[in-house]
């Protein structure tokens, strides 16, 4: 269970020797200077974005995978974006999204789950003066992060079925599957936590 796909890619790259703290920060600093670049340091900014997941060694495969829940979403973006503002608009804003999430889905495959938690529960360390536990709320942080891919995924598998049985366009074929899929999931995590002790 790992950030945003749940899949750590093990490797010896300077990424994936980082220190949790300084690759978050890292993130935090490049998704801000993402919105505030000109349109034009974007294209050196896809740039350097592949360069890194060269550099990372995770492979296509899971580069695809960070981008692949958000494609739909930057398809309706670039049209809402280019029907307001026109192309350069809205190739600048789809591209930012687009990239902040890959710098996003780049963290959590060179960062393993326990560093992750480890860097959280620190930074939720103040939290117990108001009676909250660190290591609880850095768990919660971290399953709704791992949901996003989970539901996603799930949303695959039943558009997929949609197709095989000729019912795509219906909303009501797509809808009620898939809020019943995220519900057993739900009570397939719930039944695990409880098992650990975590039900409180």
């Amino acid at each position: 269970m790992n950030g945003l796909t749940g899949a750590y890619v093990p490797g010896g790259s300077f990424l994936h020797r980082l220190p949790t703290g300084a690759k978050l920060l890292a993130l935090a600093v490049s998704c801000t200077a993402l919105l505030l670049s000109p349109p034009v340091v974007l294209a050196g900014a896809v740039a350097a974005v592949a360069l890194l997941y060269v550099v990372s060694g995770v492979g296509a495969a899971a580069a695809w995978a960070q981008i692949r829940p958000v494609r739909w979403f930057a398809v309706v973006l670039f049209g809402m974006q280019f029907a307001l503002v026109g192309l350069p608009g809205a190739v600048s804003s789809t591209l930012r999204v687009v990239l902040a999430v890959a710098l996003a889905g780049l963290v959590t495959l060179t960062t393993r789950t326990a560093d992750m938690m480890a860097f959280l529960e620190r930074c939720f360390a103040p939290a117990r003066f108001v009676g909250l536990d660190p290591f609880r709320l850095s768990l919660l942080l971290s399953l709704t992060l791992r949901s996003v891919p989970v539901v996603a995924g799930l949303a695959t598998r039943v558009r997929e079925a949609q197709r095989a049985r000729g019912t795509e366009r219906s909303l009501r074929a797509f809808a009620v599957p898939l809020v019943v899929s995220a519900l057993r999931h739900a009570d397939t995590l719930g039944e695990a936590l409880s098992a650990r002790g975590l039900d409180d």
